[in-house]
């Protein structure tokens, strides 16, 4: 393990989460919902859902071919490079969005979220490639609690704009701070892998790929009912973190300097949960963690239906992104004890497509049910809830998932003895 790739690594969750705690989470989809398009009655959720939803079914289904380009290749890195600065671009444009600009915004918000989230398959890959297994619990744990002091960063510069009503310095400001923070990545992160294969050759060979990797991953139980798991709760915590601003602006009257408050108390208990629960994800298994935090959005998500004050959201909003980082990085971790040597990028493209699947359907149920209703988004958040219930049931079953620690370790034995018998 080499600190300083690690660093690098680590770094550029704090680069990209400037975007997604700015642009995805609290002032663009706010205005994009109650300005852009008009919330009265549930418009705004409807339009905002179906932005997010349209943007990871185009990451859905690019994830696996890209994922298998960027190892055939040998073009990984170039592949971040290219996906991270549309994102950039477009999280620039999107100081030009105005009232009743819907499709505009509408455009600007797809790409933002599609390079953005597409980085993240390639980004995810090199965590085999710059630590030892043993490691990669704690490792993936600092990388979110990192991202969440990023945040917390992005909003702390957005929030004298947000103050004076200029949001589009709140864009444009979230663009330099991702732009910049991800430099470091490029820099120091191992080399793309001299190939010999062809951009074109790599696609060809990737779809066929990508097919035989579905078969593998179906035919592996443990990774498909992982990844089942996984498609059902990752898209409730996606749904909840998309909607979470708009729905304390318009159910409980929260303005946007208020949404900025609320979000960083939200990333101060993420990072603090990162942190504390890295080295439990090593010692317990990424499995324990992971359905202890379910049971915390569970609860999480009956609370909000009955919220009634400003006070009680921002405690209910505490206690929701303590187990936010751990519920993330634990799964990541999880997925990693899973894969199969020399195949990250392949089996990250079917973790990315699980994951942004998912986030197909919550958005789109979260708004429906709330246009359908007229605007009530108490229904709607309840009906989220039935994902982490479905997602919880169907993990309990996986049969992996165990301390890492010990996994590493008879790994190890198990290479002494197959050695001695050689």
């Amino acid at each position: 393990m080499i600190p300083r790739q690690v660093v690098a690594w680590t770094l550029y969750d704090f680069a990209n989460s400037s975007f997604a705690a700015v642009i995805a989470a609290t002032i663009y989809a706010t205005y994009y919902a109650q300005v852009v398009v008009g919330n009265v009655h549930g418009e705004g959720d409807l339009w905002w859902g179906r932005l997010i939803s349209t943007a990871m079914a185009i990451v859905a289904l690019a994830s696996p071919v890209l994922g298998a380009v960027a190892d055939r290749a040998g073009i990984r890195k170039r592949l971040l490079f290219a996906a991270t600065y549309l994102s950039v671009g477009a999280t620039a444009l999107m100081a030009t969005v105005e009232q009743g600009m819907v499709l505009w915004g509408f455009v600007l918000g797809v790409l933002g979220i599609v390079g953005y989230e597409g980085a993240i398959v390639f980004y995810n890959a090199y965590l085999p490639d710059i630590a030892s297994r043993e490691w990669q619990g704690r490792i993936s744990a600092y990388g979110f609690a990192v991202g969440y002091a990023g945040s917390i960063a992005a909003l702390l510069i957005a929030l004298p704009f947000a103050r004076v009503g200029a949001l589009g310095w709140c864009f444009l400001s979230t663009a330099a701070l991702f732009g910049l923070f991800a430099i470091p990545t490029f820099l120091v992160l191992p080399q793309d892998r001299p190939s010999h294969v062809g951009v074109i050759e790599a696609v060809r060979e990737s779809v066929r790929g990508t097919v035989r990797t579905f078969r593998d991953v179906l035919a592996l139980r443990e990774l498909r009912r992982f990844l089942g798991a996984y498609l059902l709760y990752e898209d409730g915590v996606n749904t909840v973190i998309f909607f979470s601003s708009i729905f304390a602006a318009r159910t409980l009257g929260f303005g946007m300097v208020q949404l900025i408050g609320l979000y960083v108390l939200v990333q101060v208990m993420a990072l603090v949960g990162a942190f504390l629960w890295g080295k439990p994800t090593d010692r317990l298994g990424p499995k324990a963690v992971v359905l202890c935090m379910l049971v915390l959005w569970i609860g999480v998500v009956i609370a909000a239906y009955l919220v009634e004050s400003q006070r009680q959201f921002y405690l209910l909003a505490a206690v929701a992104g303590s187990g936010l980082g751990a519920i993330q990085a634990a799964s990541r971790t999880f997925m990693v004890t899973l894969i199969p040597k020399g195949r990250e990028g392949e089996f990250f493209g079917c973790y990315a497509i699980c994951g942004k699947t998912a986030s197909i359907l919550g958005p789109l149920v979260f708004g429906a049910v709330s246009y359908t209703m007229a605007g009530n988004q108490r229904a709607a958040i309840l009906v989220v809830g039935l994902f982490f219930v479905m997602g919880l049931i169907l993990l309990s079953r996986v049969r992996a998932g165990g301390p890492t620690r010990a996994a590493s370790a008879a790994s190890v034995a198990y290479g002494r003895n197959d050695a001695m018998t050689q």
